[in-house]
């Protein structure tokens, strides 16, 4: 069975977010319903991380929501009912249930439900000596699952954010669960992005033999942190299908199914593995229960 259920269009909606939740909020439908005019048999609208809020660690309390009774979650699942269209809600700051904030990404279906659920995995932890610190665990605390899920009528995704694509285990646990493509919104910034963000989607596309989707905000004229951009899909071959640049736009592409059977059936990595050798990471995974 083919990890897609048949060709897949996708949207990718790069822009970026202010202070004021409601106008990003607002920005985020206006790019979808452009998007949707443009391919309006679109299967799969794509957001960026942390779409709702600025992207800084002392704000994300402020535009923290809990699941699934807040303003985004109901917004998202409005924009994928109300038009029919499958949405990767990007992600925005989740209050969760035991008081800690966590930075979370929802999958809903055409009727609006959500079906997949994702709190970012790894946490941005760095120090560029002279160029760039940024310390997400000074506000968010780690998700502890793989996410892996089946959309209707489109196949099996995996779902990771961010910073999560530097670790290869989520990507490889979604592909041996039969996934076709793993998506990850993220905010690469512009001193790693250059050097990083291309290759790990080729990377991780190339060693899963399957369709990976970065969707990233757009640079933001005003100021603050400054996103990478350059929203792309690569195929199962690595090849860099569809690119954005750094400012606000959306880009599409049509995920084929022949393309993930083809390169998995010509080059069978899946069944030469050696598990005699080497644990196989999907065995012992902790997976989301959505």
């Amino acid at each position: 069975m083919s990890a897609l259920s048949k060709n897949v269009k996708v949207a990718l909606l790069q822009f970026h977010a202010g202070s004021d939740k409601q106008a990003n909020l607002t920005k985020a439908k206006e790019f979808a319903l452009n998007a949707l005019k443009k391919q309006p048999d679109t299967d799969i609208l794509v957001l960026p991380e942390c779409f709702n809020s600025p992207y800084a660690v002392d704000q994300f309390k402020n535009y923290s929501e809990s699941i699934p009774t807040g303003e985004t979650t109901k917004f998202l699942s409005e924009l994928a009912k109300e038009n029919n269209v499958n949405v990767i809600g990007g992600s925005f700051p989740e209050l969760g249930d035991d008081g800690h904030l966590y930075n979370t990404s929802l999958t809903f279906n055409t009727v609006g439900e959500i079906v997949a659920k994702h709190r970012k995995v790894h946490l941005f932890d760095i120090d560029i000596p002279g160029k760039m610190t940024f310390k997400e665990s000074s506000s968010l605390k780690p998700g502890n699952k793989a996410t892996v899920y089946n959309l209707p009528g489109v196949g099996t995704l995996g779902l990771g954010i961010c910073y999560d694509i530097r670790f290869p285990e989520l990507a490889m646990v979604a592909a041996r669960k039969g996934a076709g493509i793993m998506a990850y919104p993220g905010a690469f910034n512009t001193v790693t992005g250059p050097k990083f963000w291309t290759k790990f989607g080729v990377a991780r596309a190339i060693d899963n033999q399957l369709y990976v989707i970065l969707c990233s905000p757009a640079r933001n004229p005003d100021g603050g942190y400054q996103a990478y951009g350059h929203s792309m899909v690569v195929d199962p071959n690595g090849n860099v299908v569809v690119e954005a640049g750094h400012g606000e736009e959306i880009v599409y592409a049509e995920l084929k199914p022949e393309e993930v059977d083809e390169v998995r059936q010509n080059i069978p990595i899946g069944k030469q593995r050696r598990f005699d050798i080497y644990q196989n990471v999907a065995d012992t995974a902790i997976s989301s229960d959505l």
